[in-house]
């Protein structure tokens, strides 16, 4: 069961989506739902089938007293890494949030602090409070929505079922045409190959 709230201020959580992913963005959301919400689907987004995610999501839209969702593309993922281009992500959805929270909760075990706004970093915390996981299924429903945009350029990666994690059939596409302007060029695109002096 969900908690509603971390604290007994307004607060927010935050969550993101598409870390471990060879193309596409790293998408994040920012939430603030009502202290008096529930709902007794929502769960961590890694938990819902795309059915109950792509229901939630305008539930969550309609009830939230704020929320935000934001890409940071492939370019500047190379430029200053995944893991700064996830805080960084988490920081301009929160920063469109209207009113600001007083407090935010993070999915994970690291943030970056956000600039005059109190943190707490919960881990598993997508599974345990209500605007985590609000913001774990928008992050992940707009990232996918996305990648299926850029499927239909890109058809031949079928982005549409694998949104960019390096599935066996992805790298395959990989080997077989090369990469693309959507894959970051930072990330190890193949596994390395093992070869025997013999």
């Amino acid at each position: 069961m969900l908690k509603s709230c971390y604290h007994s201020v307004f607060e927010a959580g935050t969550d993101e989506a598409g870390r471990g992913c060879l193309a596409g963005p790293v998408t994040a959301a920012a939430v603030s739902l009502p202290k008096n919400f529930n709902n007794d689907i929502l769960n961590d987004s890694k938990q819902l089938s795309e059915v109950k995610r792509t229901l939630l999501r305008p539930i969550l839209e309609k009830k939230a007293v704020s929320f935000s969702v934001c890409h940071v593309f492939q370019d500047e993922i190379d430029e200053i890494n995944i893991l700064n281009a996830s805080f960084l992500a988490m920081h301009r959805a929160i920063e469109k949030l209207n009113p600001i929270p007083d407090f935010i909760i993070v999915d994970g075990n690291r943030f970056k602090p956000y600039p005059d706004i109190d943190h707490e970093c919960i881990v598993k915390g997508d599974g345990k409070y209500m605007s985590i996981a609000a913001a774990s299924v928008l992050a992940k429903t707009y990232r996918d929505e996305y990648m299926a945009k850029i499927h239909e350029e890109f058809p031949m990666y079928n982005w549409k079922k694998n949104k960019g994690y390096p599935t066996k059939e992805h790298r395959e596409a990989i080997k077989k045409y090369g990469i693309t302007k959507y894959h970051r060029k930072s990330f190890r695109q193949l596994p390395e190959q093992l070869t025997l002096d013999i």
